[in-house]
């Protein structure tokens, strides 16, 4: 059963098992947030072993685009559509959130974006490929993120 992030009282429920478990909690609650108040959207998640088609997608796209290969266990993840957005989202143990946007309309508007949660090192897979930008948030304190455009269908 899905669970509601509550981005109002921050839990960790769900990535009890992340070394960062507070900050990733942070972070899927910033996003949470972000949906609730730009698109009325109600972000929800579910365990990883429930969610396998979604993370499949997402790491087909990874694969396909850039040869990549995520080496952590992923905890939670989330699929849904909103203003013709397909949206994804995978929650790691390391710490590290991706996400993928994809227009179904237009496909100028198709996109990876990675977060590392505060106090998580860059992932060796990705470390040599991006730059990470800061931002800071309420939720998170500060998230690095980094993305790629997609170019191909999926």
């Amino acid at each position: 059963m899905p669970h509601v992030v509550d981005f109002h009282t921050v839990s960790t429920e769900g990535l009890e098992s992340s070394p960062v478990a507070s900050a990733l909690a942070g972070l899927r609650a910033n996003e949470a947030r972000y949906f609730k108040n730009k698109y009325d959207h109600t972000f929800s998640v579910e365990p990883a072993g429930k969610a396998k088609k979604t993370i499949a997608w997402v790491h087909g796209i990874l694969e396909k685009e850039r040869g990549l290969a995520i080496g952590s266990k992923p905890l939670e993840a989330t699929a849904f559509e909103v203003d013709g957005l397909r949206m994804a989202y995978v929650f790691y143990e390391s710490g590290l959130s991706i996400n993928v946007m994809y227009s179904i309309a237009d496909a100028k508007k198709r996109a990876v974006g990675f977060k590392l949660s505060e106090c998580m090192d860059v992932p060796a897979e990705l470390a040599d490929r991006f730059k990470f930008a800061r931002q800071k948030s309420k939720l998170a304190g500060v998230i690095r993120g980094s993305f790629f455009v997609i170019k191909g269908e999926h």
